[in-house]
């Protein structure tokens, strides 16, 4: 026993407990059996004070020393590959989130497709501790320097994934809005600006990639002037890449956007911004806390189901899922509380303490989601419908913004009727059932819903052709396909109109 407590201060805790168990005993019955309650009074001794040092390596974050006016939370918003998720990840290791060059690039973007494609497929959450200070100069107040509490959310840029941007903006009051200096204001930098101007928030216009050769960024504070009104002089100029100018994107964070508005001492009211599937801990929801405070142990009820349960862990994305036991009103964090099914977790809900269910309102929430494009899901192999199920029940979890309804093709058996925001959202809804789940599928050719009015002045829109019905009695008067209403920003006309020189008619 000598030997093994010298060499427990030397083994990590798996050595120690390998050579626990694996040590081979020579000794008789009644000899064993109390050198083997030796042995574990020692693995148990072993693995108690493993834990007590690691409890000392990481201690809880008390989030009791942010009250709402130190705390911001804003998200990042831009046109597709405008440098949304580097300037994510500068942020992170500018507070000191992630180590400087030892994290991956785009942290925040973890899926497969997402690393595959190079893009920003789900909205990700990190919360980082700032002291506003810049260059020893308290920049805030001119008195003591504060520590902040910062909750940033990296949001996708293509318009198939808008819902996510929407989700994200309920849980902020302000954000950033990235453009590229050499490319200037884009189609979804206008669609995420107004996103966030209808919401009310602050917007910091940042101008980002100002080192490529390329850039421009006083024709793209003309831009910012002309189509949004928004002062020339307040865009940040940044090189997220080079770090260029990042010292002062956080500063404008703190001063220029407001803190969450929630009060305190009112009862519970958290809204459910996101949540996912863990084979181990069942449903991980992503709440923000509006009103009130959670702690751990508490009994939560749902707004939108009526079912209770206990939060069984609490705590904050610092970056990966970090226990703190409490989460305090304009705080951003996550909930385990024995959800096992993906139903019971709806995007939007309300959650809140089930002792004051009498005095709840329930929040807004969000729009539902408005579905282009329409796709039939079939197992490859029929005998995987149940399996393919289980797996579209737990990827929805993590994306609400599909629909899904089980139809019956004679040709490919029981299956699935999806509808998907468009054809990447669709694309990567597929790709994401065989990655994370292993599913084999069948899809379909996409279709967009069409409506059709019949003699007697019904209407009926159908998302698949063969559910038309073939009744000669219903004579279709009228058939109505969905439109597109575009504005087309070009930089000049004559850009636009020297292609269509050939073609123009000719008034003889």
């Amino acid at each position: 026993m000598g030997y093994l407590r010298k060499a427990s201060k030397t083994l990590n805790q798996s050595n120690c407990i390998s050579l626990l168990f694996n040590f081979n005993f020579n000794l008789t019955p009644l000899t064993s059996r109390i050198t083997h309650q030796r042995f574990s009074l020692t693995r148990a001794l072993f693995c108690t004070q493993s834990r007590q040092n690691s409890t000392k390596e990481k201690p809880i974050i008390d989030l009791s020393q942010y009250p709402p006016e130190l705390v911001r939370n804003f998200s990042i918003i831009a046109h597709v590959d405008h440098g949304k998720s580097t300037l994510a990840d500068r942020l992170l290791e500018l507070t000191g989130t992630i180590k400087k060059g030892l994290g991956q690039p785009q942290y925040l973007d973890k899926l497969q497709v997402e690393r595959e494609r190079g893009i920003t497929v789900k909205a990700q959450t990190a919360t980082m501790f700032y002291k506003n200070i810049i260059n020893g100069v308290d920049c805030s107040d001119g008195k003591e320097p504060h520590n902040y509490l910062l909750n940033l959310i990296d949001t996708p840029g293509h318009v198939d994934f808008s819902y996510e941007v929407s989700r994200s903006l309920a849980a902020c009051q302000g954000v950033l809005l990235v453009v590229d200096a050499a490319q200037g204001v884009q189609a979804q930098t206008v669609a995420n600006f107004y996103l966030a101007f209808e919401s009310n928030l602050s917007i910091i216009p940042v101008i980002n990639k100002i080192d490529q050769p390329t850039a421009d960024p006083d024709r793209v504070k003309s831009q910012l002037k002309s189509m949004f009104d928004l002062d020339p002089s307040d865009a940040l100029l940044t090189s997220a890449k080079t770090g260029m100018g990042l010292e002062h994107v956080l500063p404008a964070v703190i001063e220029r956007i407001p803190p969450p508005p929630g009060k305190s001492d009112s009862s519970l009211r958290m809204l459910l911004l996101d949540s996912y599937f863990d084979e181990y801990r069942g449903v991980i929801c992503h709440v923000a806390v509006v009103d009130g405070a959670l702690r751990k142990g508490d009994k939560i009820s749902s707004a939108a189901t009526g079912k209770s349960y206990e939060a069984l862990d609490i705590g904050i994305m610092h970056p990966e899922l970090t226990p703190t036991g409490i989460l305090f009103t304009g705080q951003v964090g996550y909930v385990i509380s024995g959800m096992r099914s993906t139903k019971e977790a709806r995007i939007g809900d309300t959650i809140y303490h089930s002792r004051s269910a009498m005095d709840m309102e329930p929040l807004p929430g969000f729009k539902a989601a408005k579905h282009m494009v329409f796709s039939g899901l079939f197992p490859a192999d029929g005998s995987d419908f149940e399996l393919l199920n289980h797996a579209i029940e737990k990827l929805t979890c993590n994306d609400a913004s599909v629909s899904v309804a089980k139809e019956t093709s004679t040709a490919l058996g029981l299956g699935f009727r999806c509808g998907f925001l468009g054809l990447l959202h669709m694309d990567v809804f597929h790709q994401r059932l065989e990655q994370e789940y292993g599913a084999h599928i069948i899809s379909t050719v996409p279709t967009v819903p069409y409506i059709y009015e019949y003699a007697d002045g019904s209407k009926l829109e159908v998302q698949n052709p063969a559910a038309l019905p073939s009744n000669p009695k219903q004579r279709v008067v009228a058939c109505w396909e969905p439109t597109v209403i575009a504005t087309i920003v070009i930089p000049s006309m004559l850009e636009l109109l020297s292609p269509l020189s050939p073609s123009v008619g000719v008034n003889s």
